[in-house]
């Protein structure tokens, strides 16, 4: 296996299956622990506070993640960029991209903090929040806006490492985070019992510990990626790139995530019940298809670093050998989920909430049987931007969000919401069979 030093992977020359797995296996280690973030205040809260606090964490949940997915989105760009350059071996250039595009992320990200402390009202009532957990949510989602500037440093640092072939970095910072989160819970909620806000100011502690620590270890051990004076001009051309990988990657990660958040809405219309089925199967969902969620992402790297390096046959293979991983990875992960369905739903929700159970074992039956639909599609996305054409990503999440949404507000009205989990898996093989179609037209 070629590798680069100590952690990093040189996904130019290795070989390709090999390299993918592992270089994607410390990103899907690392995503599963980021998950333990909500996953633990939701456990905790479920066990400790009951229903109305698991869904008022779970509809926290669908925001968090969309507005994470705006900082995500412009450092998944941005890396794309980084990995073409690392492939050119243009350092130059690459170290002017990192200290461009570090200050543009993180200008976005203190305006929103902003915008989003004096918006919070607005917020939740777009979101239909039900009056009897209003103030829970509210309470949460006001000290976790305390740590999205740390999030978003997190995911820069762990982007850029990533895209030059170091995954296993950004993994370690996570393991003691996620350590933290878990231990200041359990001291926080049922020992202090502070409540909700007890699980939220465990998880900003936890962010801050992993956004100051990876920047400290960026600074302290890749000095070959700092940038040297020269490099800290003002380059226009440097931030066009930037912004037109970054903007787009970040609109189709925004779009993804908004579409689920309105799908959020409309389950929030539903009650209580149903949103605290929604968010124990959402937490499941998470944990299934996350592995392949983060192999795209690795994919990704891999085809932008040989694109920039001008292996183009790499690349076609890589292609054909990553959508056999994803299905074959999808297809046992659905068997599991659909046959496991209540005692996984059980993690979450106390045996007694029968009907809470039973909404989500159908949302489990009916969605968890399709992960090979989103399996493919995140494979396509990481393609897509991986070769610099994020556009199609969007258009490829726009079609997936849109039939989804669409289809969910048309059919809840007429079956409930039986409605909103069919249109689930729809949406997805409809984008598979558009990103598939248009790779083998254009080839």
């Amino acid at each position: 296996m070629h590798t680069r030093g100590n952690n990093y992977l040189d996904l130019i020359h290795c070989r390709i299956v090999e390299g993918l797995i592992i270089f994607a296996l410390p990103m899907i280690a690392g995503d599963l622990l980021q998950q333990f973030y909500n996953i633990t205040d939701t456990l905790i809260v479920g066990k400790f506070i009951g229903s109305g606090a698991l869904a008022a964490v779970g509809s926290a949940y669908s925001l968090m993640t969309f507005l994470t997915s705006v900082f995500l989105g412009l450092s998944m760009g941005a890396g794309v960029l980084f990995s073409v350059e690392l492939g050119k071996e243009n350092l130059h250039r690459l170290r002017s991209a990192i200290y461009h595009a570090f200050f543009l992320i993180m200008l976005i990200t203190a305006v929103m903090n902003v915008l989003l402390f004096l918006l919070t009202d607005p917020i939740l009532r777009f979101l239909s929040v039900p009056e009897d957990i209003y103030s829970y949510m509210k309470a949460y989602l006001l000290i976790i806006f305390a740590g999205l500037m740390a999030t978003s440093m997190y995911n820069f640092f762990a982007c850029l490492l990533r895209s030059v072939g170091n995954s296993v970095t950004p993994l370690v910072f996570l393991g003691v985070s996620a350590l933290m989160n878990i231990g200041l819970d359990l001291l926080f909620v049922p020992i202090f019992q502070w409540g909700i806000q007890g699980a939220a100011i465990a998880t900003v502690i936890a962010q801050y510990i992993s956004g100051i620590g990876i920047l400290l270890y960026f600074l302290a051990k890749c000095r070959r990626f700092l940038p040297k004076a020269e490099e800290r001009k003002f380059d226009a051309a440097v931030l066009k790139d930037i912004l037109g990988l970054s903007f787009m990657t970040c609109i189709q990660q925004s779009c993804m995530n908004f579409g689920i958040l309105l799908v959020q809405r409309l389950v929030d219309s539903f009650g209580t019940v149903t949103m605290a089925a929604f968010a124990a199967g959402v937490k499941i969902d998470t944990f299934a298809y996350l592995p392949v969620q983060d192999f795209g992402n690795a994919f990704s790297i891999f085809i932008s670093q040989n694109c920039g390096a001008g292996k183009t046959d790499r690349q076609r293979k890589g292609f054909r050998s990553a959508t056999l991983i994803s299905i074959a990875f999808s297809a046992l992960i659905s068997v599991l989920v659909v046959v496991f369905a209540g005692p996984l739903l059980r993690i979450f929700i106390r045996a007694d909430e029968t009907a809470v159970l039973a909404s989500g074992i159908q949302y489990l039956h009916m969605e968890g049987a399709f992960y090979i639909g989103i399996g493919c599609l995140f494979l396509l996305y990481g393609f897509y931007r991986g070769i610099g054409h994020p556009g199609i990503s969007v258009v490829l999440t726009v079609v997936s969000l849109g039939t989804r949404v669409a289809l969910a507000y048309l059919l809840a009205p007429v079956i409930g919401e039986t409605g909103i989990w069919m249109a689930i898996p729809i949406g997805w093989f409809l984008a598979d069979a558009i990103g598939y179609g248009w790779y083998y037209f254009k080839k």
